[in-house]
């Protein structure tokens, strides 16, 4: 995301420990993540399609929403075939 130059997902540490890009899968199929911190993300938070922006790999289009701690009003849409 960052590299395609969005701007609605914030950018922190870049390495699935500080909790700024947390961002919910709302719609979409198929994807799956890298390691995350439990402190950020728990398996409560997973079930809920809760994760790391910056360790989501989608493998399908996704619609996406910033839950994040600078959290706003951005729904996104990414798609993975780029």
């Amino acid at each position: 995301m960052e590299q395609l130059g969005r701007k609605e997902i914030p950018v922190g540490c870049r390495g699935g420990g500080c909790g700024v890009c947390r961002v919910q899968v709302l719609d979409g199929g198929e994807y799956h993540t890298g390691k995350m911190s439990r402190e950020q993300i728990s398996e409560d938070d997973e079930a809920k399609g809760i994760c790391l922006a910056c360790k989501l790999v989608p493998d399908s289009d996704l619609q996406l929403k910033v839950v994040g701690k600078w959290q706003n009003q951005f729904v996104t849409s990414t798609s993975s075939k780029n």
